[in-house]
């Protein structure tokens, strides 16, 4: 996978019927969404349900999930979801703090972030702020696997190079997020993604879920 980056400024044209190409793969892809997100989400309500408990005892007025527009698949734009790791005015409080940004690019990243809550420091160090994707999954908003759905404010500063990230579903994890993604920036996440767009099958999917799961279980310093 660290193969990807040998050439950082790789270029990449993705054909725009890139998925009639792929229909086989997409069906079983699919199935795979179905199967691992209703699995996960059954196996997991005694995490769900504990983790409610621990947000609503921090802020009492304050819901257990944080919805937030996405971007997805040819722009099409929807809601994500996760559990909240952040005050309830976290939103109206960015503005304040984009000057801090970490990273180049339109994302924004910021290692210390004053916005999030002493439980929203847990469940991001361990990623279980974002499982309940796996609704979005079913929901066929998103996959297991394929690139991070960017916030609409960030399309608005793509390049026609960058929007090529949203001509497939949006994923819970991807190339990037197992390639090192608090040591890479914007540049090389949309390399990554692309890279993994001309390269899907289902093997390299169950590569990414494998290590995900690796990583899932060891403490993050970044979130996003």
């Amino acid at each position: 996978m660290k193969a990807a980056l040998s050439n950082k400024y790789a270029i990449h044209s993705i054909p725009k019927n890139i998925e009639q190409e792929k229909k086989s793969y997409l069906f079983l892809k699919r199935t795979i969404d179905i199967i691992g997100a209703f699995t996960g989400l059954i196996l997991l309500i005694p995490l769900f349900v504990a983790v409610s408990i621990l947000i609503k005892l921090e802020d009492p007025k304050g819901p257990v999930f944080f919805k937030q527009k996405r971007v997805g698949k040819n722009g099409q734009e929807f809601y994500m979801y996760k559990f909240r790791s952040m005050v309830t005015n976290a939103e109206a409080l960015l503005e304040k703090l984009l000057d801090k940004n970490e990273v180049q690019g339109p994302m924004f990243k910021m290692k210390n972030d004053p916005r999030i809550t002493k439980i929203g420091k847990f469940i991001r160090k361990t990623s279980i702020d974002e499982l309940p994707q796996l609704l979005n999954v079913l929901k066929g908003e998103m996959s297991l696997v394929g690139p991070r759905p960017p916030l609409p404010r960030e399309v608005k500063e793509y390049s026609e190079y960058d929007k090529q990230r949203l001509l497939v579903v949006p994923g819970c994890t991807g190339l990037w997020q197992v390639s090192g993604r608090s040591k890479l920036g914007f540049r090389e996440m949309v390399e990554l993604d692309l890279t993994y767009i001309l390269n899907r099958s289902i093997w390299l999917d169950l590569k990414i879920l494998f290590k995900t799961i690796i990583i899932f279980i060891t403490p993050r310093d970044d979130a996003y």
